[in-house]
């Protein structure tokens, strides 16, 4: 029963919510560094609406997921013009750029001493400057975790800035934002909150609290993710997958992950593929390798008993519900983005290093890590 519980100091959810957005700016800082994903009407009209309220802003364009070299830039930009906060506005990419910035700004030390699995892995030496992140997106849940993904050009690798000081002061989690995304992008970033709501009721380090916050969502998911991905102005729906996407947040950020996103961190870096798409492919295979060690047995039956609505329903009917529905978004596999047998032993190298990996609840072998890359295809 020995867990702990941390997320960001405030979290306002609710359609229509973006309008409290300068007074939240306000409890912070009056000279915003904004993250955003690309130039849009939506970030123009959020920009004129902190102007209006005699607050400085500063954009800062995060086009692709987040570099090392991109985020250092950031830093020294929000140093630059002696901003006091930062706000993440997009999907998990621009919030953990963000989050990243914002640390860096007041850790002064290079980026790689911070880092882990390449780096020094050294905490924080300053607190961050506030943050406030708000996703344009279901799936990352990235507006409350304390930590930030980064891909390392030269490593070929994606690792994570991570300190419990990184997460946000506030989550501003409006639903409306997401009612913009096509549904392509709501597939992936759905898939992806699902993943993260599986796999941290599995892991070794699931406890009580999280628990709860895993069950919910996967209910949430369950009942909205198809009726998103076919109307994507479904406000009840967009609702149901931003509160799912919350959850997995919350869940993640204090009970891990596992093979899914062990494999997710360095397969995006190698092959510029996209997390969300990717955490789909891998989910119903990793599921299926999990339920074949017996690991979490009881967990794994209630997942495919929510997920079906079957009081019957065993394991890997939930893998089969899973495979089925990643079939039906028209999610790709694997292969389409470049993998290759040859390359499985590369991949399985630096996924066994990967963070998240840890956290399964089992220890798979090599050749099984093969098997859920080679079902993944």
């Amino acid at each position: 029963m020995n867990f702990e519980f941390a997320t960001a100091s405030r979290i306002v959810f609710g359609a229509g919510q973006i309008k409290q957005l300068p007074d939240l700016v306000r409890t912070h800082g009056s000279n915003a560094f904004v993250v955003i994903g690309k130039q849009s009407e939506r970030t123009e009209s959020i920009r004129r609406m902190l102007t209006a309220r005699g607050i400085a802003v500063t954009s800062f364009n995060v086009p692709h997921e987040p570099t090392v070299e991109w985020v250092s830039d950031g830093a020294l930009q929000v140093r630059s013009t002696n901003s006091d906060l930062v706000i993440g506005i997009g999907g998990g990419s621009v919030m953990d750029a963000a989050k990243a910035i914002s640390a860096l700004a007041k850790n002064r030390r290079p980026a790689l001493d911070y880092l882990e699995v390449i780096g020094g892995g050294k905490p924080l030496d300053a607190q961050p400057l506030p943050v406030i992140a708000m996703p344009t997106t279901a799936g990352s849940g990235a507006e409350v975790t304390r930590n930030a993904v980064l891909t390392s050009t030269g490593h070929k690798i994606k690792v994570s800035l991570r300190h419990a000081w990184m997460l946000p002061s506030i989550a501003l989690v409006d639903p409306e934002l997401a009612h913009s995304m096509p549904p392509e992008i709501t597939a992936a970033t759905g898939m992806d909150a699902l993943s993260q709501l599986i796999e941290p009721f599995v892991s070794s380090k699931a406890n009580h609290m999280t628990d709860g916050f895993c069950r919910e969502g996967i209910d949430l998911v369950g009942s909205s993710l198809r009726e998103v991905f076919r109307n994507g102005n479904n406000a009840k729906a967009r609702e149901a997958m931003a509160l799912a996407s919350l959850l997995g947040g919350l869940a993640l950020a204090n009970s891990g992950l596992g093979a899914v996103h062990g494999f997710a961190a360095p397969f995006g870096a190698m092959f510029n593929a996209p997390h969300g798409a990717v955490c789909a492919a891998l989910l119903s295979p990793v599921m299926r390798a999990n339920i074949r060690r017996a690991a979490a047995p009881a967990r794994f039956q209630e997942i495919a008993r929510r997920l079906t609505g079957n009081p019957s329903a065993t394991a890997e009917h939930g893998a089969d519900w899973v495979a089925a529905l990643t079939k039906e978004l028209n999610i790709p596999g694997l292969a389409s983005y470049g993998l290759r047998e040859t390359g499985f032993a590369d991949l399985i190298a630096k996924a066994k290093n990967a963070s998240s990996m840890r956290a399964n609840p089992v220890a798979l072998t090599d050749g099984e890590l093969a098997e859920i890359l080679r079902t993944a295809m």
